[in-house]
């Protein structure tokens, strides 16, 4: 299944790429963007002031700096926020299943399959 990005992660994709100094191939290809869209992309972040150029290539501003560390910060609440999200739905899935008229239901949860969440 393909994952799409929201604008924020692409930004930050950028951003991660510019960190040290890039230039626009290194860029396109650390965050994983068209040509097309590295250009689109790159000209929002300069416009935000979240890179600037120099003859070097990009970098990362302050300004973006601060956005990646909130990006950090969000992602990671995230991602916790989504696994508890998937057990509790399993949780649920097995309350239904105990709920369920046929005696052919077992109404034991799988234990292995809760613990690999």
């Amino acid at each position: 299944m393909v994952k799409y990005r929201r604008r924020f992660e692409i930004i930050a994709d950028i951003l991660n790429a510019a960190k040290n100094g890039a230039k626009k191939t290194r860029i396109m290809y650390v965050a994983n963007l068209s040509h097309g869209l590295l250009e689109k992309y790159l000209g929002e972040t300069l416009n935000i002031g979240f890179i600037r150029f120099n003859n070097d290539g990009y970098n990362v501003t302050e300004k973006g700096q601060l956005f990646l560390e909130r990006y950090v910060q969000f992602s990671s609440k995230y991602e916790r926020s989504r696994r508890e999200f998937e057990n509790m739905r399993f949780e649920m899935e097995v309350l239904e299943r105990m709920c369920a008229p046929s005696g052919d239901v077992d109404p034991k949860p799988n234990i292995a399959r809760m613990k690999a969440k």
